[in-house]
Formats: C-alpha cells, structure tokens, sequence
C-alpha cells in the first residue's frame, strides 16, 4: 500500500506559461552571453562581460554626454516626398514608420546641452529612423545646429550613426554634403571646435562628408566606419580584406581617426578635449 501519490501538477494557463518579462534579457552580439538588460543598462549599454558596445538611441545618446538634461530645437522640420519614391514601400509610409519608432520626425536630434559644464550644440543622429539616413530635413538639422553654434560661440559636437544618404530623396540627399561641409568651414572660420563622434555604423555619404571634419574624430570601439561596405569592397577588387577592416581600432591604427574610446569615459574625454580646444 502506497503511503503517499503523487498528484500531477496542473498545468498554468497558457497566458501565464512564462513569468520572464519579455525583453529581462538580452544576448551580447559579441560573445553571445545571456545578460540581465538593467546591467546593461546601467553599464551604459555596454557588454558587462566583453565590454561589447551596443547601439543606443539618440536620446539615449544625449543622456549619457549631457550633465543633466537638454533643450531641442528644430524638432518640426519633416521630409517630403520630393520624388513620391516607393519600392517595396512608399517614402510617406517609411518616414511614418520612422516616426513611430523613434518619436522623432526624422533621423537626428539637434539640442543645446552642458557637459561638464559647458554648454554645447549637440547633433545626435538616430538608426532606428530608416537607418539613420541623412535626407534633406537631418542635412538641414546639422547645418542649423553648426550655424547656432556660430552664432552664440558654442562648441559642436556631432554624433554619427548612419547608412549614408538617403536613396528615397536622390540627388537632393546628395547635396547635403556640400551643405554641411561648407557650414563646418565657417565654423572652422570662427574658431570654434568640432568633435566628431563616430558610432556604429557611421558609412557612406556621412563617412564621405561631416563624420570625418571633426577637429578631433573620436570613435566608440568596434564601430564599423566606412564609405562602402566590406562586403562590396572585397566584390569590387576581388581580395580579402585584413581582419578588422573598417573597424574603428583599424582606422585609429591606420591614422584616419584620433582615438578610439569606451562609451563609459566617453563625456569625461569630450570634455576634456572641449576644454584644450576652447579659445
């Protein structure tokens, strides 16, 4: 005679199979370990076990090199639709689409903020908004925010984070190149500084324009910078590229950048280099 049974355990309702919060974890795109989101969070987005960086949003952005808070402006321009582009969607639906995952208008986010203690005009550019590709309304943003800078002696710092030019606006997305450049030049004519701040992925018309004008071109590590993809590169003369290519720790090897630094000391060396480069 049995003692005791073992009564089968009822099964939860199938809407409470998990008790995981979706998104507790997050898996490093590096060394692939399982790690608890608010770390990372607190870690500044930044791999606890491999220091592996991952891409943050431009607010985000914004929080980590700004003392405490910020003022936007131009944050009403919006894209039209000069070509009324579509392929696998219309331009309008995409710049929707943009909006609603970002709750920005379009791909970078221009604000006036202090680091430790200066105020500074700050672009951030935005990925999740079609890849952060820089049309006429972000080439417009960048250019207003250097003119401000001129205009009440501030220094610029910009943070690029983009596919390029945007294809859906053509030739018009092309002209913001010259735009911008010809804008650093008068903030060059002023005396004033321009950091440059490349992240992951800074490529194309970016890399090919303001990414590379800074007074100093400082880039997170592991930051893929370019103009064509590796990919497209090695297709083109049918050689394999050296390891690391096009990644930020080559580029500073290589003297197309100044220096490669850890998002965590990334504002106490802005500031610092703000206060050497100063008048």
């Amino acid at each position: 005679m049995a003692w005791f049974r073992r009564e089968p355990s009822p099964l939860p309702p199938k809407d409470q199979e998990s008790r995981v919060p979706e998104g507790l974890w997050v898996k490093c795109g590096a060394c692939k370990e399982i790690i608890y989101r608010k770390e990372v969070v607190r870690n500044l987005s930044v791999c606890t076990k491999c220091s592996f960086h991952f891409r943050v949003s431009a607010r985000e952005r914004l929080a980590i090199l700004c003392d405490s808070g910020w003022e936007e402006f131009d944050s009403d321009l919006v894209s039209a639709d000069p070509l009324g582009f579509k392929d696998t969607k219309t331009y309008a639906k995409r710049l929707l689409d943009g909006k609603s995952k970002t709750n920005s208008l379009d791909a970078v986010i221009s604000a006036v903020g202090a680091m430790g203690g200066i105020q500074t005009v700050i672009a951030a550019m935005e990925y999740d908004f079609i890849g952060g590709s820089m049309g006429v309304v972000v080439g417009e943003k960048v250019t207003r925010a250097v003119e401000k800078a001129v205009r009440e002696r501030l220094p610029l710092v910009v943070v690029s984070c983009s596919g390029g030019a945007r294809m859906m606006e053509g030739t018009l997305s092309l002209m913001q190149m010259a735009k911008i450049s010809a804008a650093l030049s008068r903030l060059d004519s002023a005396r004033l500084p321009f950091i440059s701040l490349l992240t992951d992925p800074t490529t194309g018309g970016v890399t090919a324009s303001f990414a590379m004008l800074g007074d100093l071109n400082v880039a997170e590590p592991g930051a893929l910078i370019g103009f064509a993809g590796p990919r497209v590169i090695e297709q083109t003369i049918r050689q394999k590229l050296p390891p690391g290519f096009q990644r930020s720790e080559f580029l500073v090897q290589h003297g197309m950048i100044d220096m490669v630094v850890d998002r965590r000391e990334l504002q106490k060396t802005l500031v610092r280099s703000l206060k050497f480069l100063l008048p």
